[in-house]
Parts: C-alpha cells; sequence; structure tokens
C-alpha cells in the first residue's frame, strides 16, 4: 500500500506518478469508490496528472499534504473531486500511521491535549 500511496507524490515533478499504483489503491477503498466512481476516476486522474504537470504552481511541490493544500487552494479539488478523494483517504491512512507511532504503549494514559502536542511535532519537522 505504500508503494501505491507513493504514486501521489507531487516530487520532481510527479515523477513517481503512477495511473495503474493509484487505480489500485483506490480499490482498496471499496466503500469510497463503486465501479462507476472507479471509471470516472481512471478518466479522471489521466486529465489531472496533464493538469498538474502543466500548471507552474505545482512545480515545487514536495509532500502530498503540499499538494492537498494547493489543490484546496486552486480550487482543483472541485474539478478533480474523484482524485481528491483519493487523496484524503491518503492522508487519512498517513494519520493513523503517525498516530500508532506517537500513541505507545507507553503513552496509552496521556490525554487529549498532550497527544495533540506530538502530532503535531510528527507532522511539522520544522518546529
Amino acid at each position: 500500500m505504500l508503494t501505491q500511496i507513493a504514486a501521489f507524490n507531487p516530487k520532481n515533478s510527479f515523477e513517481a506518478f503512477k495511473f495503474e499504483s493509484l487505480m489500485e489503491l483506490a480499490k482498496s477503498y471499496p466503500d469510497d469508490f463503486d465501479s462507476t466512481q472507479l471509471r470516472d476516476l481512471g478518466r479522471e486522474l489521466n486529465i489531472y496528472i496533464d493538469n498538474v504537470k502543466a500548471d507552474e504552481r505545482f512545480a515545487n511541490l514536495n509532500t502530498i499534504s503540499e499538494l492537498a493544500k494547493l489543490m484546496v487552494g486552486t480550487s482543483k479539488h472541485l474539478g478533480f473531486p474523484l482524485v481528491y478523494r483519493l487523496l484524503e483517504l491518503v492522508l487519512v491512512k498517513m494519520c493513523f500511521s503517525a498516530i500508532k507511532i506517537v500513541k505507545t504503549i507507553l503513552r496509552n494514559r496521556i490525554g487529549d491535549g498532550f497527544l495533540n502536542d506530538c502530532m503535531y511535532v510528527s507532522w511539522n519537522k520544522n518546529f
């Protein structure tokens, strides 16, 4: 699944973009993508990658979260709703993976405030 998620990486002008990997990733979310939506996602992905590669605002992105923010900032999330839905699912998956790292057995008794602070530090490496 990590290989499939990496196919969304915007680094180096979407060098890692792999249509097949993203379609396989979408199939792992059957509650979010039915067969019709999968077909439509395939069409959207082809147009989407050409669109963002041609848009210089997307040229220097490094992370998937930066990609999601810029999609909303440029309203591309409205033009590519299925791609954005898949991107949101990827971000949620990444967030839960980070929670597993932060919330260890030793930290199971910590309060929500401290856990939120730990997650903030985990997501904002420059902090």
